[in-house]
C-alpha cells in the first residue's frame, strides 16, 4: 500500500489545522452538535441564518451555516457567548461568502457582501470583523475543502491534490485503488469514477 499524505498549501501549518489530518473527512458531513449552555445562542443564530439563506441563498449555504454555527459554539472559549446573534449570523455566511466566492457575479448564487449584511441588518466592517475571528478559529481559508459547497470541489485543487512517495499527484487521475485508499482516509469527498 502506498504511503498517501494531503498536499499542505504554502500558509497552512499542517500541524495546526485539522484539515490535513488524513484520518478526517476533507469536507463532507460536519455535525451540529452543539453543549447546553450554548444551544438558546445556537438557536438565535441559525435562525437568523436558516431565513437569509432561504430568502437569498440557497440549502447548501443554509446547511454549512448550521454547522459553522456549531463549530463555533463548540469552541472551549466560544466566540459566539459575546455579542449580537445577529451579527454573528451574519458573519458566518460573510465567512462561508469568502470561502465560497458569493460576490463573483459568475457564481450562482451571487450577493454582494453590502447586499449580505443589509439583509442582517450589520455594518459590513463589524462583519467583516467577526468574519476574521471566525477565519482565525476555525483555522479556514479561501477554497477551504471543509467549508466548500459541494458544486466548488471538482474545481478545488486542495482537495484533490495529495503526496504519494514524494511526488504530488492529482488523485483524479490516479488508479482507481489509490483513489479508493485516499476515500477510506476521507482525504477526497467520492471517487471520481463512480460519478460519471
Amino acid at each position: 500500500m502506498c504511503g498517501l499524505r494531503i498536499l499542505i498549501p504554502p500558509r497552512t501549518v499542517a500541524t495546526e489545522s485539522p484539515m490535513f489530518d488524513d484520518t478526517k473527512m476533507a469536507k463532507l458531513s460536519g455535525t451540529k452538535s452543539v453543549p447546553q449552555n450554548m444551544q438558546a445562542i445556537y438557536g438565535a443564530i441559525v435562525a437568523l441564518t436558516d431565513q437569509v439563506c432561504r430568502d437569498h441563498l440557497d440549502d447548501e449555504y443554509r446547511e454549512l451555516a448550521q454547522v459553522m454555527a456549531a463549530a463555533l459554539c463548540r469552541k472551549r472559549t466560544s466566540p459566539v457567548s459575546t455579542g449580537q446573534p445577529r451579527t454573528w449570523a451574519c458573519a458566518i455566511v460573510y465567512a462561508l461568502g469568502q470561502i465560497n466566492f458569493l460576490s463573483d457575479t459568475s457564481m450562482k448564487p451571487h450577493m454582494t457582501t453590502a447586499d449580505l449584511c443589509a439583509a442582517f441588518g450589520v455594518g459590513q466592517s463589524t462583519a467583516s470583523a467577526k468574519a476574521r475571528i471566525i477565519f482565525a478559529m476555525l483555522r479556514t481559508h479561501r477554497l477551504d475543502p471543509r467549508w466548500s459547497l459541494q458544486r466548488l470541489l471538482d474545481g478545488n485543487p486542495l482537495v484533490w491534490m495529495a503526496e504519494i512517495n514524494g511526488i504530488i499527484v492529482d488523485l483524479r487521475q490516479m488508479p482507481r485503488e489509490i483513489q479508493e485508499i485516499a476515500f477510506h482516509r476521507g482525504m477526497i469527498p467520492y471517487i471520481p469514477a463512480d460519478c460519471g
